[in-house]
């Protein structure tokens, strides 16, 4: 398949490529989490879930973060199978700050308490969830569009997280995870009657 028109990218190719990019981010969130621990003596179950559980923790939650923004990326790929060169240079920043996210990952997962690292990974999830929506924008235009409307949604729930970060970092989380609602409003518009090119596939 070739693109319409000479000047136009054709997405399948981009697909490919952040199928692996994705791929190797995510398995890199649980490169080092072996590697962290040094014990003084034979750990037990305590040392343990002292050593690990806020590492582990921090680990799921990028998973699960980076799980979501890929069933986004590939299903606005979907609805635009072919771009322009800005939008595939956007696409490349929105990779890249993928890329990023198992160092933010590693940082926030060892000093979670520490202000500056915890707003440091609220700025990259900020980031990844600003440069989706604006694609979302891009190839979907409206800002009525529920697809839209629920890419723009998790950039609402990161800001104030990640200003909270800065005071409280311990707070943080629990505002972040409010993103997530950017999937109900989703579903919820989908359903709607009159709804169903929103809504997609």
């Amino acid at each position: 398949m070739t693109p319409s028109h000479p000047d136009l990218f054709e997405m399948r190719r981009l697909e490919s490529l952040s199928n692996t990019i994705f791929g190797v981010a995510m398995t890199l969130l649980a490169y080092d989490l072996p590697r962290t621990g040094t014990f003084a003596r034979m750990p037990g179950w305590t040392d343990l879930y002292h050593h690990y559980a806020g590492r582990l923790s921090a680990l799921i939650f990028s998973f699960v973060i980076a799980g979501v923004f890929w069933i986004s990326h590939h299903r606005r790929l979907a609805r635009q199978p072919e771009a322009d060169r800005g939008v595939v240079i956007l696409n490349l920043f929105f990779l890249l700050s993928i890329i990023l996210l198992p160092v933010t990952n590693s940082l926030y997962g060892s000093y979670r308490l520490s202000s500056a690292v915890t707003v440091l990974y609220g700025l990259q999830l900020t980031l990844i969830a600003s440069l989706n929506a604006v694609l979302w924008w891009l190839a979907v235009p409206g800002i009525r569009n529920i697809e839209v409307a629920a890419a723009f949604f998790p950039v609402l729930a990161f800001l104030p997280g990640t200003a909270i970060a800065a005071i409280a970092p311990e707070y943080a989380p629990y505002f972040w995870f409010l993103a997530f609602g950017g999937l109900l409003m989703r579903r919820y518009g989908a359903s709607r009657p009159g709804d169903g090119a929103a809504g997609g596939r």
